[in-house]
């Protein structure tokens, strides 16, 4: 049976607290193709914090393209995410972002020598279904703003 609007967002938050990875889409500049790659993410009530090293595509990408996806959970029970992404330097996260996000993910990019940055990605859309039957009510935010 499907569930309800309310019933998905409580799903979908919960979803969103407890998993650590989710796959990230980002679209290369012209010439380049789009790139997707799985990374671990922490989730503080509004954006989700990814790392990755400043020369990976997925950096590159964002820098020149805010726009990104992120699709977290499994192909009958998926979160998808629309949004922007903000870079973030190690040195300008609060030492407690920083701590949380290492906790969280097992991965700490600060200690790395080579460097790493962090974007935080603000959701413009999020949709979420587990079967056919949850289509048709599968939009829970739209252009930033959870639904009723």
């Amino acid at each position: 049976m499907a569930r309800t609007r309310a019933e998905r967002k409580h799903d979908t938050l919960a979803r969103l607290e407890k998993d650590v990875d989710a796959w990230i889409a980002t679209a290369g500049p012209a010439g380049e193709g789009p790139c997707m790659v799985p990374l671990s993410f922490l989730w503080d009530g509004e954006t989700l914090l990814i790392s990755t090293a400043e020369a990976a595509p997925t950096a590159r990408n964002l820098l020149a393209d805010e726009r990104v996806r992120a699709g977290v959970g499994l192909t009958r029970d998926v979160v998808l995410i629309e949004g922007t992404a903000q870079a973030v330097r190690p040195e300008e996260l609060t030492r407690e972002t920083g701590d949380a996000f290492a906790a969280k993910t097992g991965f700490d990019p600060r200690a790395l020598s080579s460097p790493y940055l962090y974007f935080r990605i603000r959701p413009v859309w999020v949709r979420a279904w587990r079967e056919e039957d949850e289509l048709a009510g599968r939009v829970l935010m739209r252009e930033g703003r959870w639904l009723d």
